[in-house]
This record gives C-alpha cells, sequence and structure tokens, in this order.
C-alpha cells in the first residue's frame, strides 16, 4: 500500500525521523503539563463540581478551554496557553503600522525581528499579570471551595499567577523549539493539539446526546457527520483556492534571433492571510474575559452578549474583526509594489499592462477584488458553529463545524504535511499524494 511505503521513506530519512520525534516528545510535554493541577486548587472539588458548575460548558470560556486542550478547566499550570502570546503579536504587529520605531525595526532584517521578538515577550508577559488574576477569579465564581483563599493581594493570588505566567512561557518557548527542531510552525501545533484533544470527547458526547436524552438517533448524527466532512472540504477549498495572474518574461533579441518570453503565473490566494485573521480577531474577542472577570456584575448586558458565542452581537462583531483583519494580515505578507519590482528587475511583465506602477496598481486591485469575498466567506465559516448549536448540535461538538477550531485545524494539518513532502521530494521520495499532485499549504503554493 502507498500509505504504508511513504511511512517507511519517512523513517528511512533521518532528518525528518528526528524532527517528528522531537516534535512527539514536546506534545507530550505539552499534554502532560495541562493535567498539573496548580499549587493550593484541590482538585477532587473541581472534578466533583464540573459535572453541575462546569465553567466552560459555554460562551467564549469553551473556545479558551478548546485552545488549551481543557487544560483552562483543569486549572492546570498551562491553563491560559500560548493565546497571550498571540494577542502580544497582534499588538506589536499593529504598532508596526501605526509607529515610526517599529517600521524601522521591521526593515532592519535579522536584528529588527529579534527586538520586536523580545518586545512581544514583555508585553506577553504584561498581558498574563492582568489575565492570571481573572482567571483566578472566574474559577473561584464558578468552583466555590476549589480555592483555599479568596482572591485578593495574598500569597495564593500572587503564587498562582506568577505560576499561571510560567507556564504560558513555557508554552510560548515549546512552540518555539517544535518550530526550529521539529515540524512545522510550532505556535499553531501547540493550539493545533488542543483542538484535536478535544475532538474524541466532543464526538462520543455528541453521539451519547443523540441516542440518548437530545433524541433524533443514530440518522441525526450520521447527518451531523456527513455535515461535517463537507465543512472541511469547503474549509480545504478556502485555505489552498488561488487565483493566477498570467506573468510573461519580455522578448531578448541575440543577433538576428528573436526569442519569445516564457510565460509564468503568479500566484495569488483568495484567502492569503489564511487562518490568521480568525486568530487575531479570536484573541481581541478573549479581552472581554478579563473585564468581566474583575467586575463586580457578571450579568450585565457587555457580559451577556460578548461572552455567548451564539449571541448576534458577539457573531457580529467577530465578523468585522475577521474581515479587517484579513485586510490588513493580506496588506503584511503581500507587497504589490515589491512585486513589480521584481518583476521589473527580472525583465517580466503582465500582458497588456505597463511595468512599474501601474503593475503595482493592477496587482493591488485584483488583491482587493479577491480579498473581500475571501474575507467574506472566511467570516461566514468562523460563525457556522453558532449556527450548528441553534439548530440542537452540542456546544462542544458544533465547535468543529467551523469557526477557530476547522481552519486551525485545516491550515496546520496542511502547513505540516507540506513540509514532510518537502523532505520527500528533497530525497528523491514519492510525495504524500499521487504523481501530479502537491499538498498546498498556507503559503498557497506547491511543495515542489
Amino acid at each position: 500500500m502507498k500509505f504504508i511505503e511513504t511511512c517507511k521513506n519517512i523513517w528511512k530519512i533521518e532528518d525528518l525521523r528526528n524532527r517528528l520525534l522531537t516534535t512527539l516528545l514536546f506534545v507530550l510535554i505539552y499534554r502532560f503539563g495541562s493535567y498539573i493541577v496548580l499549587p493550593g486548587i484541590d482538585a477532587s472539588v473541581l472534578d466533583q463540581m464540573s459535572a453541575t458548575h462546569d465553567q466552560t460548558r459555554g460562551g467564549l470560556l469553551a473556545l479558551l478551554d478548546m485552545f488549551s486542550g481543557g487544560a483552562f478547566s483543569n486549572a492546570s499550570i498551562f491553563a491560559l496557553g500560548i493565546m497571550p502570546y498571540i494577542s502580544a503579536s497582534i499588538i506589536v504587529q499593529l504598532l508596526t503600522i501605526a509607529v515610526p520605531y517599529f517600521q524601522r525595526l521591521q526593515k532592519e532584517g535579522e536584528s529588527g525581528y529579534r527586538k520586536m521578538n523580545q518586545i512581544t515577550r514583555w508585553l506577553t508577559v504584561i498581558i498574563l499579570l492582568f489575565q492570571g488574576p481573572s482567571y483566578l477569579v472566574n474559577l473561584q465564581a464558578q468552583m466555590p471551595g476549589a480555592l483555599p483563599d479568596s482572591i485578593g493581594f495574598n500569597w495564593f493570588t500572587i503564587s498562582s499567577t506568577l505560576i499561571l505566567l510560567s507556564g504560558s512561557m513555557f508554552v510560548m518557548w515549546l512552540g518555539e523549539r517544535i518550530t526550529d527542531k521539529g515540524v512545522g510552525n510550532g505556535i499553531s501545533f501547540i493550539i493545533l493539539i488542543g483542538i484535536i484533544a478535544r475532538l474524541p470527547g466532543a464526538i462520543v458526547q455528541e453521539f451519547t446526546a443523540r441516542l440518548n436524552n437530545a433524541g433524533g438517533g443514530l440518522i441525526v448524527f450520521l447527518a451531523e457527520i456527513v455535515a461535517l466532512i463537507l465543512v472541511i472540504a469547503l474549509a480545504i477549498m478556502l485555505v489552498q483556492g488561488t487565483r493566477k495572474i498570467p506573468v510573461q518574461y519580455a522578448k531578448r533579441i541575440v543577433g538576428n534571433k528573436q526569442y519569445g518570453g516564457v510565460r509564468q503565473y503568479i500566484p495569488l490566494k483568495v484567502n492569503a492571510a489564511n487562518v490568521m485573521p480568525i486568530i487575531f480577531a479570536q484573541a481581541i474577542m478573549f479581552i472581554p474575559l478579563a473585564f468581566v472577570g474583575f467586575s463586580s456584575d457578571g450579568s450585565g448586558w457587555f457580559a451577556r452578549n460578548f461572552l455567548n458565542n451564539t449571541g448576534f452581537w458577539y457573531n457580529f462583531v467577530f465578523a468585522i474583526l475577521i474581515i479587517l483583519f484579513t485586510y490588513f494580515y493580506t496588506a503584511i505578507i503581500i507587497n504589490p509594489t515589491q512585486i513589480a519590482e521584481n518583476l521589473k528587475l527580472n525583465n517580466g511583465f503582465i500582458p497588456g499592462v505597463k511595468p512599474g506602477k501601474k503593475t503595482a496598481e493592477y496587482i493591488d486591485d485584483i488583491m482587493s477584488k479577491i480579498t473581500l469575498p475571501g474575507s467574506i466567506f472566511l467570516a461566514l465559516v468562523a460563525i457556522l458553529p453558532a449556527f450548528a448549536q441553534i439548530l440542537g448540535v452540542s456546544q462542544g461538538f458544533a465547535q468543529f463545524f467551523g469557526g477557530t477550531s476547522l481552519l486551525i485545524m485545516v491550515g496546520v494539518i496542511l502547513d505540516t504535511l507540506q513540509q514532510i513532502e518537502s523532505h520527500l521530494l528533497m530525497r528523491h521520495y514519492d510525495g504524500l499524494l499521487d504523481s501530479g499532485s502537491r499538498i498546498k499549504g498556507r503559503a498557497g503554493l506547491a511543495a515542489y
């Protein structure tokens, strides 16, 4: 079988084998840490009260618990996960547009990148100093009796906040090590592992519910599985969809002979930003947790609407943020002026378009036209879980019908498979797919 032969080829490549084993080791460390409860918290009380007072049963808290692989509801040392780092990264990237100092750092190359990375880490620490006490306040409200002391300026609050801070920074370090020594983007891979860890339990829970209290039986459950497969297919199309602009090298005259140019293509993706806008928007939507955590009234209008992921205002703001971040991130990763200059330097041109400024304007116009429907489609996929819940799908299983969970799974898995395929092709082995087909990751290019 081709699958078995491919696995053998992967194992033969020493570098790829070591990278896969290293990734597995770091994943096991992450999963082990997600079950280590914060010192001083009564784990037995958490187990007893989780059935009736689950702090992550629904809403935004459930999404945060999913991203952390259950560490949030376990009151683990990794409870805050990687999201504070992503929030800090968003802020730093926004500053590169508005603040000249960060714009200069962005142009300094590797040294500027190291400085920005250091700033991002310090900003992550600041965010964690706020989110740590907020998490403890929420835990005390939802799980009375689990904490030894009331939340305030005492040793338990200070020590637990420092442990949560250290846990998140360690998770960030694991992600960086996966990127350097393993396979795939480490930060994205950490989020992927947290999501996949919740999938088997969500399927079993939905199956049990359909056979018992929720009704509908096996037929409805099978219909949900078919719908899930269709949504996954749509997500793959969204991640891989491209539009190609024809590019032709200028004709060259050598002696008395004229040689025609070779036609190539610039692949512009319908969703060039891929899953990043939805991650950014989701990180912004986690901000209400901090405000509600420190607020004495957790049942106000703000809390009711922005902690309920099936409500109108939550999904409306979420969709708008995704559309805005899609344009923002596309502008960061695709520079029409740079593309036009590269074409000009290589004696290339777009047929019917003048080189230089006109080419840049043409590419920018094409990107604007394909980014708008791509961003809207991305926003619709992101809010599909809300419609699934409204139609009766359980909250845990509904998160896989679209939204952040599904798009991260599809995008990260395709990226990881593309890297594995690149290693295979580089050493003259067959790829993961049949000959002639290549896996396209979030970069939008085939892995040749």
